[in-house]
Parts: C-alpha cells; sequence; structure tokens
C-alpha cells in the first residue's frame, strides 16, 4: 500500500516500483523451540507467492484493508524486492562451515583462523542461511545474495557532517538559539568516529558519544551572554584538555 501511495495510487507505475524489506532476519524459522513458530517459517511461506508474482489485493490511500477501503489489484510480478538484515550470529555458522572442511591432517584449518576476518560475511553460502533459518523456497526466490562492508572511519565521519540532518548540525542549530556557534576541528570528528569504530555497533554508536562530550557544554555555555563561539578539539574528545571558547569580545580562552 505504500508503494502504490508513492505512485499515487497508479497500479502500472506500482507494478514496476522496488520494495525494500529491512530485519529480514527476524522471520527466520526458530531452533530447537517446543513452542509454535508464529512469526518464522509460516511468514515466509506466506511472502513466498509476493515474492514470485502473484495478483494482491491493496487498499487504497491506507495501510490496513477495512470495509470502508476501496482495495484494488497489484501484480507484483514486475516488482523488485530487496531484503535485508543484519543476521546476527551469521558469522558463527560461516566459521564453523569453514572449519569443518578439514578438521584434521596436513591440510587442517585453525579452529581460530577466522576469528578476526572482517570479510567473513562474503564467504556466505544459501546453505549458511539455511542453516540460520532461512526456508529454501524463501532463498530460492531470492537470487542474488551480497554483502554489505562494515563502515570506517571516513565513512562514520561523512555520516557526522553531511546528511541534511547531521547529529552535528542538530547541535549547531541548538546552540544558534542562543547566538552561540559551535565549530568541530577535523581532529574531533576523527576521535569521535574512531571511538564510533571501538564501540562497533556501527552510526548508532556517533550519537552516544556526541551526546556524552556536549551534554556540559549545552548546559553552560547558554548561562554565559558573553560566550559567542565554542570549538570542540581533539583534545576535549580524548580527555586531555577542553574546547576553545571565544568570547564575544573576539579573545580565545581555553576551559578545561
Amino acid at each position: 500500500s505504500k508503494l502504490l501511495a508513492a505512485a499515487e495510487n497508479d497500479v502500472e507505475k506500482a507494478e514496476q516500483g522496488i520494495i525494500f524489506i529491512d530485519e529480514i532476519d527476524k522471520i527466520a524459522k526458530k531452533k530447537n523451540t517446543s513452542q509454535r513458530d508464529v512469526s518464522g517459517e509460516s511468514v515466509q511461506q506466506g511472502m513466498l507467492k509476493l515474492l514470485e508474482g502473484s495478483d494482491v489485493e491493496v487498499p487504497v490511500g491506507a495501510n490496513s484493508k477495512n470495509a470502508m477501503v476501496p482495495l484494488t489489484t497489484v501484480n507484483t510480478k514486475n516488482i523488485l524486492f530487496i531484503c535485508g538484515g543484519a543476521f546476527p550470529d551469521l558469522e558463527g555458522i560461516i566459521k564453523e562451515r569453514l572449519t569443518k572442511q578439514s578438521s584434521i591432517g596436513f591440510g587442517a584449518d585453525l579452529k581460530d583462523k577466522y576469528d578476526h576476518d572482517k570479510t567473513i560475511l562474503k564467504k556466505v553460502t544459501t546453505e549458511d542461511l539455511r542453516n540460520f533459518g532461512m526456508i529454501p523456497e524463501f532463498l530460492g526466490r531470492l537470487p542474488i545474495i551480497f554483502t554489505l562492508q562494515g563502515m570506517n572511519e571516513h565513512m562514520l565521519i561523512k555520516i557526522l557532517k553531511e546528511p541534511k540532518n547531521a547529529i552535528l548540525k542538530q547541535y549547531q542549530k541548538l546552540l544558534a538559539l542562543d547566538e552561540v556557534n559551535l565549530l568541530f576541528d577535523d581532529g574531533a570528528l576523527e576521535a569521535i568516529a574512531r571511538k564510533a569504530m571501538k564501540k562497533d555497533t556501527g552510526a548508532r554508536a556517533l550519537r552516544a558519544i556526541i551526546e556524552e562530550f556536549m551534554l556540559d557544554i549545552m548546559y553552560e555555555i547558554p548561562k554565559d551572554d558573553s560566550i559567542g563561539q565554542v570549538t570542540i578539539t581533539r583534545e576535549y574528545i580524548e580527555g586531555t584538555g577542553g574546547p576553545l571558547i571565544m568570547l564575544r569580545g573576539q579573545d580565545v580562552a581555553r576551559i578545561q
């Protein structure tokens, strides 16, 4: 229904659209559970029809079917479905398969050979995804499997600076309400990105790190009307110094 809305209720346009389904790993078959697997295999079975291409009744102008909403029929045969997910623990399944191939003798792989392999996900096969809990019919309808690389420091710095609502711009806007100019020097951005890399939670780590350093500044700076500019430095992020404060009379002070 969202695709139809994006195509301005033009069925022909919607039938050639792209649908991206995130968190696809959450519908994996649960392993060794005695309870009914409501969210797993049956959901995959239900999606087979959509992926294969069939006529689906879609509500027009609403997200749920009810008696008042008119329905239209959309054929999903030419819709491109892209499914993505984090697939936690998939690395373990790949490692197991790779080390099992030759576990004894001269050709044997060491058990810890792949422990620090950053590109281990590239070695994924459909067999690994099947072991993860995706059913074979579902995998058969998604023929291309592709892995994305983890982010490096350079990418994290771009995320900090470049998006339209980048987190640095948000803070600059907040301080601008108090007529304070907020700057981040390049060294500070590198230090923030390095800390985020250590946390290993992707771009989400950036906000947590910046919140921690900006907390004092957000509370203290607006109290002092004489402060005109604050520059966040590498030393402040690394804990060896303070930010640079410029008073409205243009002289620079460094606070500890």
